[in-house]
C-alpha cells in the first residue's frame, strides 16, 4: 500500500511538492485503487464491499479489486448524479450474504428511486426484494444514503428530486429520511430535506445527518423523529417557529457539497465533494476543521473502531482524475 504523510495535506512525491523533514502523527494509506465512480463503503471482517454508480460491487480484500455485477430488476437511470448509489450490509451478512441498496432506475422515461435487497452469490449479486419503491426522482438531488440505526432499523435518505415544494409534501417521500423497520414497515422519520446524503450516530446515539444547500449553506443538523428541517422555507441560519436550524452551516458563501458521515473516536467525519475535504467536527466546540486535503472529491468516510476510511469520487464527471483514481484510503488518526 502507498504511503503518505500527511497533516491536512496531501503530500505526493513526483508532483513537485515537498515533503517535510519531520513526518507528521498522521498517516494515510492507499488501500485499493481504479474503483469505478465509488459511492458507499461497507465492511465485512477484512473484506471491503463499496458500491460502484454504474452498477457494480467493488469487493476489496488484501488490496485486490473485484469490480462485482449487480442484476437489478430495473436499468439504471442515466440522469445526472444517478445509478447505484446506497449500499449497506445486513447485520447478519455472513449468513444471510444479503445486503440494502439504492438505485435510480429509469420507468416510461422518468426517473425513479427504489431500495432493494441484493444477495450475493460468488461473484455477482442480485436484487431479491423490493424495499421501496416509485419515488420519484429528478435530473439530481437524489438522496441515498442508507444506514443500519442503533434501533436496528434502514434509515434512508431521499432528496426532494429538484422540485423543494414535495419536501414539505407528506403524501410524498422526496425530501425525507425514511425509517425501514425489521418487519419492513416504513414512515416518514423527518422531513424538510433538500438533498440530505449522509447520516451516522454518535456512541450515545444521537443522530446527525449531512445536507446540500442551495449553492452555499451546506448543512450538519441533529436528526429527531417528526422534526421538519425547514427547506425550502428556511435555509442556512433562518429560523422560523416548528422549523429546525442546522447545528453547523458552511456559510453563504462557502460550499462543501457534504456527502458521507461517520462518528470515529469522538469526533463527527464528513466527507466533501465540492470542498474536496474530509472535515473534522467537534460537537462540543462546532469547530469545524479540514483535516484531509488534496485528494479531490470525497464521498464517503467509514469507521472499523480503529482506522478512519474514506472514498475519492473524482471519476465522477466533476472532480479532476488522477492516475489509478478512484481510491480508497486508510487514515490512522
Amino acid at each position: 500500500m502507498a504511503k503518505k504523510w500527511v497533516a491536512g495535506f496531501l503530500l505526493l512525491s513526483g508532483c513537485g511538492i515537498q515533503e517535510p523533514a519531520q513526518p507528521e502523527s498522521e498517516l494515510i494509506e492507499e488501500v485499493a485503487a481504479e474503483l469505478d465512480v465509488p459511492w458507499s463503503i461497507d465492511q465485512s471482517g477484512d473484506v471491503f464491499y463499496i458500491s460502484e454508480r454504474p452498477g457494480t460491487i467493488a469487493k476489496i480484500e488484501d488490496g485486490q479489486v473485484e469490480h462485482q455485477q449487480v442484476i437489478l430488476a430495473e436499468p439504471l437511470s442515466d440522469m445526472s448524479e444517478a445509478g447505484l448509489l446506497g449500499f449497506v450490509l445486513k447485520p447478519d451478512f455472513d449468513e444471510s450474504r444479503q445486503a440494502y441498496a439504492y438505485y435510480t432506475y429509469d420507468k416510461d422515461g422518468e426517473p425513479y428511486n427504489r431500495v432493494v435487497v441484493l444477495e450475493s452469490s460468488g461473484t455477482l449479486w442480485r436484487e431479491a426484494e423490493v424495499v421501496l419503491d416509485d419515488v420519484c426522482s429528478g435530473n439530481v438531488h437524489h438522496g441515498g444514503r442508507l444506514e443500519i440505526g442503533p434501533d436496528k432499523a434502514l434509515y434512508v435518505t431521499i432528496g426532494d428530486a429538484s422540485e423543494p415544494d414535495t419536501a414539505q409534501d407528506l403524501g410524498s417521500l422526496n425530501g425525507k429520511i425514511v425509517r425501514v423497520n425489521e418487519s419492513g414497515d416504513a414512515t416518514v422519520y423527518s422531513l424538510g430535506h433538500r438533498n440530505p446524503q449522509g447520516i451516522t450516530w454518535s456512541e450515545d446515539g444521537v443522530m446527525y445527518a449531512s445536507e446540500h444547500g442551495q449553492s452555499a449553506n451546506d448543512e450538519i443538523n441533529i436528526i429527531k423523529e417528526g422534526n421538519n428541517y425547514g427547506w425550502p422555507e428556511i435555509g442556512g441560519i433562518e429560523k422560523t417557529d416548528g422549523l429546525e436550524t442546522p447545528l453547523i452551516t458552511s456559510g453563504a458563501n462557502d460550499t462543501w457539497a457534504p456527502s458521507g458521515m461517520v462518528w470515529h473516536d469522538g469526533v463527527l467525519y464528513v466527507a466533501s465533494l465540492r470542498g474536496e475535504t474530509v472535515l473534522e467536527i467537534d460537537i462540543e466546540t462546532l469547530q469545524v476543521s479540514k483535516e484531509i486535503e488534496g485528494y479531490g472529491r470525497i464521498r464517503d468516510v467509514f469507521s472499523d473502531g480503529e482506522f478512519l476510511y474514506f472514498v475519492t469520487n473524482n471519476t465522477d464527471g466533476r472532480g479532476n482524475q488522477a492516475e489509478s483514481d478512484d481510491k480508497l484510503y486508510r487514515v490512522k488518526k
